[in-house]
């Protein structure tokens, strides 16, 4: 079963959870902000996304903007990214989906035609 991290206002966020109830997919959806991922589930996602860390911070946000972190992620460590992903879900990118092999961020409905299978 797919975890979808998501955020009930968000419109993308509402956008893919109808693209995936229209395709049939079961999933179990997790409010982002109410259970924040913690820093060792981010890790093992992290890895197995295969993506940089970067895409993983939702680069739109206010609190993004607000925090600076544009300016400050180049000089983090990983460590220090993940561990600041976890202080606030409003930080990671939505919607996050989690399937056993694989991790996509951001709806991209081209990407996620593989979950119809």
């Amino acid at each position: 079963m797919l975890l979808v991290l998501e955020y009930p206002k968000c419109s993308t966020c509402k956008k893919a959870l109808g693209w995936l109830k229209e395709n049939g997919v079961e999933f179990e959806d997790r409010h982002i902000v109410e259970q924040n991922p913690t820093v060792e589930e981010l890790t093992e996602w992290y890895h197995k996304s295969g993506l940089e860390l970067k895409k993983f911070f939702n680069t739109s946000g206010n609190l993004y903007k607000e925090l600076g972190l544009k300016d400050k992620l180049p000089s983090m460590s990983d460590q220090e990214k993940l561990e600041l992903l976890a202080t606030n879900g409003m930080l990671v990118k939505r919607p996050l989906v989690v399937g056993d092999d694989f991790v996509l961020v951001g709806f991209k409905p081209e990407q996620w035609e593989k979950l119809k299978a």
